[in-house]
């Protein structure tokens, strides 16, 4: 028996003015989702626990099946683990973005211009990273070098307790009220502070504004938390799982779960990443052995996050056509029997640049299946279904026929 799990982040959204006040999955042409909703089954289930901050974290701690109440530590310490960084047990992650701030004034009187800092490359994050740490680093608070815009800073040992803000829930707005409180507060804020006067004249800085691109500029605290204890995949479930994601966050789920992160050449973690070797790399997991693979995309939240309507509509078309066509083709012509789940993490709404908490369309789709109902993958649908989970992460144990 061989599991698919095909992850869009952020697909799901609300209505859109521009289009006419409908949803990216109404507009989008997608053959392939429609063809496994009409005949697996299919309808919403709630990936974020009431009360809880509607993040990937926890919405893709569902979807592989672990209770975000009872398994969520924090989400910067999943992408450590990612990151092969090894946390002790009084050791405190966050994640730190290199974010674009106006170069000007105060930071309490700063807007958050961008919050990915232009998506600048590992590359130049790098080098920025190194600045940092050799200017302000030492034996209790360091700078770790992660993917694009998005880093991690440990202090070795530290206490939780800080209050901060996602800094994806503030483009285009003020940051007075939203700058660290609580513990470390003081700490942080001075990395924020000092961190500003050293970026601003680097020269990776200074050759990106020469290119018409956002300076990082400024760094933001977020995302704190204490290594985290996964049960084992393999024991809970008994199956050999996989995962392909270009986001440390989802790749360190994996590795705390003991599963196999597969690297795919090409993937960006943006809607322009590499789809057909993302499918392709899906196909010789399941080849080489693999029971269970669970393949993220993370375009269609970038997209959202940005209000970027068209490159969003696109994403999901590609992941239609380059992801769920040939890898289900595969699955339907190996002879195995097969389940496949596809669905969205959390909706990333164009009209709020912000995820939210609402359930999420899913799909549920065994071979054999033969329902023959009139829809289409889209959130209006899934709702008129009248078929609502509202624990996300019992959706592995409906795969699993349990």
């Amino acid at each position: 028996m061989k599991y698919l799990v095909i992850l869009g982040d952020g697909m799901a959204d609300h209505p859109v003015p521009e289009l006419k006040g409908r949803t990216p999955l109404d507009v989008a042409r997608h053959p392939h989702m429609d063809r496994i909703a009409q005949q697996g089954s299919f309808g919403l289930a709630r990936t974020v626990p009431q009360g809880m901050t509607p993040g990937s974290d926890t919405a893709n701690l569902s979807v592989f099946g672990y209770d975000p109440r009872k398994y969520y530590s924090g989400r910067s310490p999943l992408e450590a683990a990612s990151m092969g960084i090894r946390l002790g047990d009084q050791d405190v992650a966050y994640r730190c973005n290199f974010v674009t701030l106006p170069e000007t004034g105060s930071l309490e009187d700063a807007l958050m211009c961008d919050y990915s800092a232009g998506e600048i490359s590992s590359q130049e994050a790098k080098q920025l990273v190194d600045a940092l740490n050799e200017a302000l680093a030492d034996d209790h608070a360091r700078l770790y070098a992660g993917v694009s815009y998005r880093q991690c800073f440990v202090l070795s040992p530290g206490e939780t307790g800080a209050q901060l803000s996602q800094p994806h829930d503030l483009s285009g707005r003020p940051v007075r009220g939203h700058l660290p409180t609580g513990a470390n507060a003081a700490l942080l804020r001075r990395w924020m502070e000092q961190a500003r006067a050293i970026l601003i004249e680097h020269p990776v800085n200074l050759a990106r504004r020469q290119r018409g691109q956002n300076p990082a500029n400024a760094i933001w605290f977020w995302g704190e938390g204490r290594r985290p204890m996964l049960q084992n995949f393999c024991e809970k479930t008994g199956l050999d799982g996989a995962v392909i994601s270009a986001v440390d966050l989802v790749q360190g789920i994996g590795l705390c779960a003991g599963m196999r992160v597969i690297q795919v050449a090409g993937a960006t973690g943006t809607y322009r990443t590499n789809y057909a070797a993302k499918a392709v790399a899906a196909i010789e997991a399941f080849k080489s052995g693999c029971d269970y693979v669970y393949l993220h995309l993370e375009g269609p939240d970038e997209c959202g996050h940005q209000h970027q309507v068209q490159e969003k509509i696109y994403a999901i078309e590609q992941i239609d056509g380059q992801i769920l066509s040939p890898t289900l083709a595969y699955l339907e012509a190996c002879g195995d029997s097969f389940c496949v789940l596809l669905m969205s993490d959390h909706p990333t709404p164009l009209t709020l640049m912000t995820h939210t908490a609402e359930p999420v369309p899913f799909v549920l789709y065994k071979k054999g299946d033969q329902n023959n109902r009139s829809c289409r993958y889209t959130e209006s649908d899934a709702a008129a279904s009248g078929v609502f989970i509202e624990d996300g992460h019992s959706l592995i144990d409906r795969m699993l026929g349990r």
